[in-house]
């Protein structure tokens, strides 16, 4: 896919799409230093990283913010939807080489976004998060360990998962009560978008917060 074709698929602004090219400019210039993404998917950026992480934009709730991306790594998806207009986006990496690359690339394409290096675990701020996002960071019942305590009242999951989702599933259903959608992927047959509402631990009536 390339810069137009994906400019085609989401219908964002040319300022968008001219930030998103100085990312990916970006992203292969710390590729070479520092291993961010496989080498193998560089070559197909604008479908496996940015259409991947955009497809979530038309997703989200009216008012998704705050919005917590946990394992950010190179910035997929909550960079991206940060620089397509999300506001109020903050992304949890426990590399600092990897946040490194984020505050550059936040700088370079202007776009306002809190950067918390450290561990998942280790997040702590006064306002819970309306919606949380993840791709590529864990098995489902270990990443709604992580991410269960960050989340508001009413709000929701968005997760991009890989072909064993339903294996994953059937494991995170042995101690969560989950409220599951599945959506197909725009950018990998093979893949499936969660939306996750209405969380409960099994065995207990009320919500755990």
């Amino acid at each position: 896919m390339t810069m137009e074709e994906f400019g085609r698929r989401t219908n964002v602004s040319r300022e968008t799409l001219e930030r998103l090219d100085r990312y990916a400019d970006l992203l292969d210039r710390w590729h070479r230093m520092m291993s961010l993404v496989s080498a193998a998917s560089l070559q197909d950026l604008w479908r496996r990283h940015f259409l991947d992480s955009a497809q979530l934009f038309p997703l989200l709730a009216p008012d998704p913010s705050p919005l917590v991306d946990i394992g950010s790594g190179a910035g997929f998806p909550g960079l991206v939807l940060a620089i397509m207009g999300v506001p109020n986006v903050t992304l949890i990496e426990s590399s600092r080489k990897k946040c490194s690359f984020l505050q550059e690339v936040a700088r370079d394409t202007d776009t306002d976004v809190e950067i918390f290096a450290g561990r998942i675990e280790q997040f702590q701020r006064p306002e819970l998060a309306r919606t949380i996002t993840a791709r590529a960071l864990a098995p489902l019942d270990k990443l709604l360990d992580l991410a269960q305590p960050l989340l508001a009242p009413g709000g929701e999951f968005l997760f991009l998962k890989g072909v064993r989702v339903e294996e994953e599933l059937t494991i995170a259903e042995k101690k969560w009560h989950i409220d599951v959608e599945r959506i197909r992927s725009l950018s990998d047959d093979q893949a499936t978008i969660l939306r996750i509402k209405g969380l409960k631990i099994k065995g207990r009536e009320h919500d755990p917060r």
